[in-house]
């Protein structure tokens, strides 16, 4: 047995007593529950819960998947944001349908989230970014995110005069710097279990608002 083959067979998965989670008393709409499942991974110590996968589909029809940050979630929908001219932004340009995964471990828990992709206004984009420090700032300066680089120099090079440039022009604009929202169309709560009967509940959006249903694990 190779070293990955023993460590990937070394693994626990949730070795830690998991919390209840009873569908019956889930609130009417997903965006109530979301809320509560996140502050609780916080509370529990979840690393970085606000990271989530974010997938997407190319102009193939690829599917191509990403690790981002959660910017908000409210009645409009979870927020992310990226640079329209990366990949994912000419992806969602092309075909604006996203599908997002959050995983906090330490409660055993997952929400998945599918919906179409409306674009915020530059506005709501120059605020998002400049809510945030002066290194994702910078990082949003440098830009020319997801195309081919000649080498690591040049990558510091950049960096480091739009370091300079954030900590001189705290309001500058990054143009491409684009805010996006998932609107749902359906949201599933995973609640794992010691046992493997685990709870799914699937949040569906129709004509008269929201359907929940039960998903067999």
């Amino acid at each position: 047995m190779t070293d990955f083959h023993h460590a990937l067979r070394s693994l626990k998965v949730w070795d830690t007593e998991l919390p209840g989670f009873d569908p019956a008393g889930a609130p009417p709409e997903p965006l109530p529950l979301f809320h509560d499942w996140f502050t609780a991974a916080v509370a529990a110590g979840q690393t970085e819960p606000h990271t989530l996968s974010l997938a997407t589909v190319d102009e193939d029809g690829r599917p191509d998947v990403r690790t981002v940050m959660l910017h908000d979630a409210d009645a409009r929908g979870w927020h992310f944001a990226s640079h329209a001219t990366s990949a994912k932004g000419r992806q969602l340009a092309a075909r604006p349908e996203a599908a997002l995964g959050f995983y906090w471990p330490v409660q055993g828990r997952q929400v998945r989230i599918r919906g179409h992709v409306a674009v915020g206004t530059p506005e709501e984009a120059y605020e998002d970014l400049h809510a945030r420090s002066t290194g994702a700032l910078a990082a949003a300066l440098v830009g020319r995110q997801s195309e081919l680089l000649d080498s690591p120099e040049t990558l510091a090079e950049a960096s480091a005069a739009a370091w300079r440039r954030a900590g001189e022009e705290p309001d500058a604009q990054a143009p491409t710097w684009t805010l996006y929202v998932v609107e749902p169309a359906e949201v599933e709560f995973f609640q794992g279990d010691g046992q493997r009967r685990h709870l799914r509940l699937r949040y569906r959006r129709t004509a008269d608002g929201w359907t929940r249903e039960l998903l067999w694990p």
